[in-house]
């Protein structure tokens, strides 16, 4: 839960961008958040990749130059005016998995329960939000929060695949109230896919199912264009 601190700091941020003038976090120009252009440059097509077997993840675009510079906007300089134009990627991300997950129907989008993954508490100290949880709230979708931290990790930052694991295995724990409930994790960025499958495995342990993942951007030696009978074409 947020702090009187938290939510002021908060509250100060967005006053502040309120007075000044507003650029595209991707290219500069005046007037727009993210401007129309750039905004097309996200959205290329979305991504796939089984990180392990039977655990898919969907990407809404690549984690490379403009979207990369958007998501670390958001992420590390407080634009958060760039969540709106993040959540029509990670929209198209979700769809494409509404259209191959078992099950999946003209209500699955009403029905889906997406599942946070937490924020470490130094990130959290320096940003004052969640950049996923901020993106989700510019879509029409539930995000529930059902992990939290046994053990807070170390920075992650140069770490191999299977450095990450072992930082990562058993730091996270389900909450009592996931067991027997049904999720689709969100991450903001795909990079090893280390803290995805510690999510995975903690809900699991949990007593939960996690059908798989969706992420606003992936890096591609992760991940595959998702073929064109999914409706989405490079």
């Amino acid at each position: 839960m947020d702090s009187a601190c938290d939510r002021l700091a908060r509250a100060a941020r967005e006053a502040l961008a309120l007075v000044l003038p507003e650029t595209c976090v991707g290219c500069g120009k005046p007037d727009s958040a993210v401007c129309p252009d750039c905004s097309a440059r996200m959205t290329g097509g979305v991504l796939r990749q089984e990180i392990e077997p039977g655990f898919p993840v969907w990407a809404g675009t690549a984690y490379t130059g403009t979207a990369r510079r958007v998501i670390l906007a958001l992420k590390n300089e407080h634009r958060t005016d760039a969540a709106a134009a993040l959540a029509l990627v990670l929209t198209t991300a979700v769809d494409a998995a509404l259209l191959e997950l078992p099950g999946a129907g003209p209500r699955a989008g009403a029905l889906l329960t997406l599942a946070a993954l937490p924020s470490t508490r130094s990130a959290y100290r320096r940003r004052g939000y969640r950049p996923v949880d901020v993106v989700v709230a510019r879509t029409p979708l539930r995000l529930e929060h059902p992990l939290a931290w046994r053990r807070q990790p170390a920075d992650q930052i140069g770490l191999t695949l299977d450095e990450r694991k072992r930082n990562l295995d058993g730091s996270l724990l389900a909450r009592r109230w996931a067991r027997e409930r049904s999720f689709l994790l969100v991450d903001d960025v795909v990079t090893t896919g280390a803290t995805l499958l510690e999510s995975r495995r903690a809900l699991t342990a949990g007593g939960a199912r996690v059908v798989g993942a969706v992420a606003i951007a992936a890096t591609e030696r992760r991940v595959r264009r998702v073929a064109d009978e999914f409706g989405f074409v490079e």
